[in-house]
């Protein structure tokens, strides 16, 4: 895009768009060009007043009180868009399930979670859009936890004035990949309600030498995702003993095993030899991301099995907080997915 401007004529060009200065005394009357914004150092920042606004006697002191001496008035050129427009086109173009679209502010849209859930973004449609130029979007990771209410993605026109040109090259990508997968590129999938078995091991806990901790924190973390607890059982570290107990919660029915403690290479630590017996499809044991590099995932008859490692009672995000909702989610959990959990997977 080309942008000029008449020296001493109060005419801004952008391409074929003209943005005409005004003097703020001079402007009653007039409708503001884009949105104006208060900042107010350490208490206040937000929009003062909106575009489309028609300027009022009232309004010259609060506009001079934000530094404005000048304003501008907008004659749009077939062809172009303003920003607030871009951004909308642009948001709802990826709009998909569980989520809202917000309104305009200074060209941004932002995108909220109506639900918590799993965020689920197509990187590629995001990259080839922030390739075009003067259009952006931001947005979370792909699987990481939406909670109901939050932003996972913002679209924003960077100019003032956007060729619409740009706008569809960016919705035909988006219309690409609906057509292609399916699916909108943004959307958030819905947990379900699953019922865990936990086993907890540990000669120590078994007899009471030291009070259980797995309890309470896994309880919690399937709680937050809307899921349940509906067992605790403990065991010492005993082999076949834990074997037992493991096909004790596949004959209830439970839709997924949990077993904590004895995940590491001591002598007495006997979980991941007894989830193997027990008959488990061992995905992986170890993931590269810290915390969690000696969690152990699987199937057991067709029922997602984890093996925790004791970072889970007290560390607050580690392998099993990354997994635990795509489980939710339905996924199929693939070893290459774990392999790849080690880039940013340093949490430490």
């Amino acid at each position: 895009m080309s942008a000029s401007s008449s020296s001493g004529s109060g005419i801004k060009r952008i391409g074929d768009s003209i943005l005409r200065e005004i003097k703020v005394d001079e402007a009653i009357g007039m409708v503001l060009a884009h949105d104006l914004t208060q900042i107010v150092p350490g208490s206040f920042k937000g929009r003062l007043f909106r575009k489309g606004h028609r300027v009022a006697a009232e309004d010259i002191p609060k506009l001079k009180d934000i530094g404005k001496e000048h304003l501008y008035v907008m004659e749009l050129a077939p062809g172009d868009l303003h920003e607030d427009d871009a951004a909308l086109r642009l948001a709802a173009a990826l709009l998909g399930d569980h989520l809202t679209m917000g309104e305009p502010h200074e060209g941004k849209v932002t995108l909220k979670a109506s639900i918590t859930g799993l965020a689920s973004v197509a990187k590629p449609v995001v990259d080839g859009i922030n390739a075009i130029g003067d259009i952006a979007l931001a947005t979370v990771m792909n699987d990481r936890v939406a909670r109901e209410g939050e932003s996972i993605a913002a679209t924003r026109a960077i100019p003032l004035i956007v060729p619409e040109g740009k706008v569809a090259e960016a919705e035909w990508i988006a219309a690409e990949y609906r057509a292609r997968e399916g699916r909108a590129p943004l959307s958030v999938r819905p947990l379900r309600k699953m019922r865990a078995g936990l086993l907890t091991t540990g000669t120590e806990v078994f007899t009471g030498r030291i009070a259980d901790k797995f309890g309470p924190a896994v309880e919690l973390k399937l709680r937050e995702l809307g899921s349940e607890l509906a067992e605790q059982r403990f065991a010492p570290d005993d082999r076949q003993t834990i074997v037992k107990e493991i096909l004790y919660f596949l004959e209830q029915g439970y839709d997924m095993i949990l077993v904590s403690g004895g995940m590491s290479v001591d002598p007495d630590d006997r979980t991941p030899g007894a989830i193997a017996d027990a008959g488990c499809e061992i995905v992986s044991y170890g993931t590269p991301m810290l915390p969690g590099s000696m969690l152990l995932f699987g199937y057991l008859r067709g029922i997602p099995i984890f093996g925790l490692p004791g970072c889970v009672m007290h560390d607050p995000y580690t392998s099993f907080d990354v997994l635990l909702p795509r489980v939710l989610a339905g996924d199929t959990i693939r070893r290459e997915e774990i392999s790849a959990m080690g880039y940013g997977g340093l949490h430490r």
